[in-house]
């Protein structure tokens, strides 16, 4: 049964721009996302799934959440669809296996790459369904991929299943820069181009949708690269790719510990999202300069956690002493179940 939404709004859409801008007349917009496993490879079966859900639960904004390796399958990784470790496939074959095949890694075309056209597509019937919704498409930074197309984490102390890596990520960096610097321009020009045609309109060929959610996942984070490092191989092709969103809505995600949002505070964005409640990490109340993201972090909403932690920290969220306006959100992705009386007092919180 779809939960009832608690006042009628004539245009979210709008509502969601202008909470961004600091003018709203809400203190918060309300959202939760999750994988949905068995469902990511087939456009028409993970956009149904995404809209059941967001009608489902009512949320004021979306995130569409797709499969998280649909990234570097653009360049040739391959993933067992039938076989999935958590909310990841299984690796079969990396596109990167040495660091000379960082020169296969060449600028696509988001039109007719298979993997890019089919978001494009699912993007597309998810805004036909849910108009009256701020819809933002999930976009991983280019060195978030470089280390996917590798078999190599995102995200300090991970590992990819069914990855036969051989070298570090010190190695695929810096072993020949100038090879590695080609192949991270190269998935900035694709996903510019990508993030142009999500945002077009319909009428232009595009998805139409209003922004993106910019995931640098966890390269910023507990120390898995230093300042240096990642102002040298993520932010300038962060950057290349945010200047394509133009007049478009930018919400930037850096993952688990110590993710040094205040690292971003110059970036042209227009929300940071990070787990307030995590170690290394400033409370949700830091003057950043952007729209805050924050709510409560997102594993305990698996099925079986404490509730009463969900309580506590949504408690701490909604009575943290902003300055303006925010998005209330788990941290991350929420588990695949979610405990339904956590997502509804999420929900309710509104």
């Amino acid at each position: 049964m779809a939960v009832q939404p608690t006042q009628v709004l004539a245009d979210r859409r709008a509502e969601f721009t202008a909470l961004l801008q600091g003018d709203s007349p809400r203190r918060f917009l309300t959202s939760a996302w999750q994988h949905f496993v068995g469902e990511e490879y087939d456009p028409v079966r993970f956009a149904t799934a995404t809209v059941d859900f967001n009608r489902t639960w009512d949320w004021d904004w979306v995130k569409i959440n797709p499969r998280a390796v649909y990234y570097s399958e653009a360049w040739g990784s391959v993933y067992d669809e039938f076989d999935y470790a958590g909310v990841v496939p299984r690796l079969v074959s990396a596109a990167i296996t040495s660091v000379a095949d960082l020169a296969k890694i060449v600028p696509l075309d988001p039109r007719t790459n298979p993997a890019l056209a089919e978001h494009i597509a699912s993007a597309r019937l998810i805004r036909e369904q849910l108009g009256d919704l701020a819809l933002i498409q999930t976009v991983f930074s280019p060195l978030s991929v470089l280390l996917q197309l590798a078999g190599l984490p995102s995200y300090p102390g991970g590992e990819f299943v069914g990855s036969a890596a051989q070298f570090t990520r010190d190695d695929l960096l810096r072993t020949d820069p100038e090879l590695a610097h080609a192949a991270l321009a190269a998935i900035a020009t694709t996903f510019a181009d990508y993030v142009a045609l999500l945002l077009a309109p319909v009428e232009h060929g595009g998805a139409g949708l209003d922004g993106i959610f910019y995931a640098v996942t966890g390269t910023a984070s507990n120390g898995y690269f230093d300042k240096e490092t990642f102002d040298a191989y993520s932010r300038p092709y962060d950057l290349q790719v945010l200047e394509a969103v133009g007049d478009g809505q930018v919400v930037l995600h850096t993952c688990r510990a110590d993710s040094h949002p205040d690292w971003f505070t110059g970036y042209p964005v227009d929300a940071l999202h990070w787990d307030q409640f995590l170690p290394g990490n400033p409370a949700l109340a830091a003057d950043l300069g952007v729209t805050v993201v924050g709510g409560v972090n997102n594993e305990l909403f698996a099925v079986g956690a404490d509730r009463t932690q969900v309580a506590a920290q949504l408690d701490a969220t909604l009575a943290a002493p902003l300055s303006r306006p925010f998005l209330l959100a788990p941290s991350c992705t929420i588990p695949t179940p979610a405990e339904p009386d956590s997502l509804r007092r999420l929900r309710d919180a509104r």
